[in-house]
């Protein structure tokens, strides 16, 4: 969900063990990985077996780019080796969540076989090519979510009852849209977009889609330490959101899928956030710049904690992801809200 910036002089060392790394690597897990499933027979804590399939950015990315980022301990956008939301949600139903595709060495993504489609620096449909996205650690081979949905297509077929999809996108329009108010175009028409998308997932046969809407960007550690507090990403989420909202009502989805309010969630968690077990709220990051490359959670790792705990006392693992804690609550949201919609308890 980052640009890449340019590498301090203490972690060009990392850097090139990263790449000294990679061969060996890929032998050891380049070859399989296993596919999420719908679990054992035994009822899961969520009530109900369900196959998850994800779609989406680094948010919920499971390990696209792990090949190369665990060399140094990465593999997810997070406080690594911590979980991010959706393979949280997966355990609940009885399943696992694994890569779609992974990188290779080549810095080419191969097919591996998992339901795990959402991939580190993806927008809803606009090509890796027009972005720098850590360009030098995973090159330019980010899915965006139009190709993620295609992909899933024409390796499947189609959706069934017995999966829950999740889709989560957007974050990376708003971030790269610019200033208001020419952004405003770009942010709207990612936002319907994502709602056509939607459309085609339940068109194709899935019964239970979780949509969720983008977080307040501008209360990251990156908005609020931009020039304007983060005003401008704030305006931009808020008009995804409602452009967002507005699509799925005139496609006639909004009673076909479980929407997610993730922007009022993230505020309120932020206006709470020692009550949510936090002792450090959106102001720093558990990921320390000096140590982890390229300033970015996909490469971090214990190692480069500010502190031992720093997976479970920061809500930011760098200036844009979440911590492994702050995953962890907002995968209970997400299965109380499916609950709530008569899915499983």
């Amino acid at each position: 969900m980052r640009a890449i910036h340019d590498a301090a002089h203490t972690v060009r060392p990392v850097r090139i063990a990263i790449l000294a790394a990679m061969i060996s690597l890929l032998a050891a897990c380049g070859g399989g990985s296993s596919s999420s499933s719908g679990g054992s027979t035994a009822t899961p804590p969520g009530g109900v077996n369900l196959q998850v399939v994800s779609f989406g950015d680094s948010l919920s990315d499971v390990g696209t780019y792990a090949p190369i980022a665990s060399a140094v301990g990465g593999g997810r956008f997070t406080t690594n080796p911590g979980q991010v939301w959706d393979q949280d949600v997966a355990q609940y139903y009885g399943g696992s969540l694994s890569a779609a595709f992974t990188i290779d060495i080549g810095h080419q993504l191969s097919a591996q076989g998992g339901f795990g489609y959402a991939e580190g620096g993806s927008t809803v449909a606009t090509p890796a090519n027009m972005y720098d996205f850590l360009s030098d650690v995973i090159g330019n081979v980010e899915m965006p979510v139009n190709q993620q949905v295609s992909s899933y297509l024409n390796a499947h077929g189609s959706f069934n009852s017995n999966q829950l999809v999740l889709v989560w996108a957007g974050a990376n329009d708003v971030l790269r849209a610019g200033l208001l108010p020419a952004a405003a175009p770009t942010v709207q028409t990612a936002a319907s977009t994502l709602a056509q998308l939607v459309g085609q997932i339940v068109q194709n046969g899935a019964t239970h889609v979780v949509v969720v809407n983008v977080p307040n960007i501008g209360l990251s550690p990156k908005g609020i330490a931009s020039s304007d507090g983060g005003a401008n990403l704030t305006q931009l989420s808020q008009l995804f959101n409602a452009d967002l909202n507005t699509a799925l009502q005139t496609n006639g989805l909004q009673g076909k899928v479980i929407q997610i309010d993730a922007y009022t969630w993230v505020d309120q968690i932020i206006a709470n956030y020692q009550a949510n077990g936090f002792t450090v709220a959106n102001t720093a990051q558990a990921c320390d710049p000096t140590k982890t490359p390229d300033d970015t959670a996909l490469l971090c790792s214990p190692a480069t904690y500010v502190a031992a705990n720093a997976d479970q006392t920061y809500m930011f693992a760098d200036d844009l992801h979440p911590t492994t804690h702050l995953h962890a609550l907002f995968a209970q949201y997400v299965e109380q809200q499916i609950a709530r919609s008569g899915l499983g308890h």
